[in-house]
């Protein structure tokens, strides 16, 4: 099991740990429930350097992105950032990440760099995927086991952080980053793309720089009242945004455009992606499935895996994340369901055990802004 840089910090704390993508991660430090609401009240920071880090670097970077990745990379300028997927050849996705258009001083002449961000858990299986996609004149470097990672999310986040920096970090819109010195380390890469939907931003820096970084940090959010937060948090925070958990909601099976995901996937962008005459036949012949987001009925919580159900007891799909929100204070879940109940106000029946329970398909996101 591999550790990040600041794994000694978290067992330190007293976080209870397990293995996450062959990581040691913390899962929580107190409650998932008090960890969650001091990220939407307040500010909590997460450990996140177990994720993947890929430069794309060359003459034809943007050709090999935009063959890789269904979003169109060409609308990116220097420090833009995208969300998008990798499609698989059949239409599902090899894995969901961020794409930073990144400046050009470190790229020889001619030449534009990229970077991806990637789910840890799809590494190695990522690379191998773009590396074999790679017909380019570009190269891949893997930085992932050099680069450290924190997320310091909630709506106090950019009042702790400014007082780490010059950077004016309200200039830093939504999905977009720069460089810039925080706590006096330098080249950290400053990126609004938060996984919590209550704002903040995300450090990308030198492994070595990290421990610093994460105690200046604390030590800066004492008068926020900052929380350190574990993966449970950072996941009951993501369900109730309705945000995709690769692995969960989306997979190798599952299309963008079953997913919701039709936003990030540009079938008419000039160059072709992978997948993307699959997926222009499966959005004109209609899709059959989708995922919905949905409200029990009961107290019951829902869980990964279980079946779904119609009102004659027909199984119609399966539930992909469940738990219970922790800001609603109810049920909530999402799952692929038949496309005749995907409409929200569809009542769809949850099976528990040998109990269906009634459920409410609603839109998402479950917590509205």
């Amino acid at each position: 099991m591999l550790d990040t840089p600041i794994t000694h910090l978290h067992i330190a704390l007293g976080a209870k740990m397990a293995e996450f993508a062959g990581y040691n991660m913390p899962i929580s430090y107190t409650t998932i429930t008090d960890e969650h609401m001091s990220v939407r009240n307040g500010v909590g920071i997460f450990d996140v350097s177990h994720m993947g880090e890929f430069i794309v670097r060359g003459k034809e970077a943007l050709q090999l992105v935009q063959k890789v990745t269904s979003n169109d990379a060409s609308k990116l300028a220097i420090g833009d950032a995208q969300y998008s997927c990798l499609p698989n050849h059949d239409g599902g996705i090899v894995d969901d990440l961020l794409v930073y258009r990144l400046p050009e001083e470190m790229c020889s002449e001619g030449e534009q760099a990229f970077m991806l961000v990637v789910n840890a858990s799809n590494i190695e299986k990522d690379w191998n995927w773009i590396t074999a996609n790679n017909e380019y004149d570009t190269r891949l470097i893997n930085i992932s086991e050099k680069t450290g990672l924190l997320a310091v999310q909630g709506p106090r986040a950019i009042d702790l952080l400014q007082k780490l920096t010059n950077v004016d970090l309200s200039s830093i819109k939504y999905y977009s980053f720069t460089k810039g010195t925080i706590a006096g380390i330098d080249n950290v890469l400053i990126s609004a793309t938060g996984y919590t939907g209550s704002g903040g931003f995300e450090l990308y820096v030198a492994n070595e720089n990290t421990e610093t970084l994460w105690k200046a940090i604390f030590d800066a959010g004492k008068e926020f009242d900052i929380k350190p937060c574990g993966l449970g948090a950072r996941d009951t925070l993501r369900l109730e945004k309705g945000f995709c958990l690769y692995g969960n909601d989306i997979d190798d099976t599952t299309s963008p455009l079953e997913a919701g995901l039709g936003w990030i996937t540009k079938l008419k962008k000039s160059q072709k992606f992978n997948g993307q005459d699959w997926m222009t036949s499966q959005k004109e012949s209609g899709l059959t499935k989708k995922l919905v987001g949905f409200v029990m009925d009961e107290r019951r919580v829902p869980r990964h895996g279980y079946l779904i159900f119609d009102e004659n007891e027909q199984e119609i799909g399966v539930v992909t994340s469940g738990t219970q929100s922790p800001s609603l204070e109810i049920p909530i879940g999402m799952g692929y369901v038949k496309i005749s109940h995907a409409a929200p106000e569809s009542k769809i029946f949850i099976q528990a055990g040998k109990k269906l329970l009634e459920s409410t398909v609603v839109s998402l996101p479950f917590l509205k802004d």
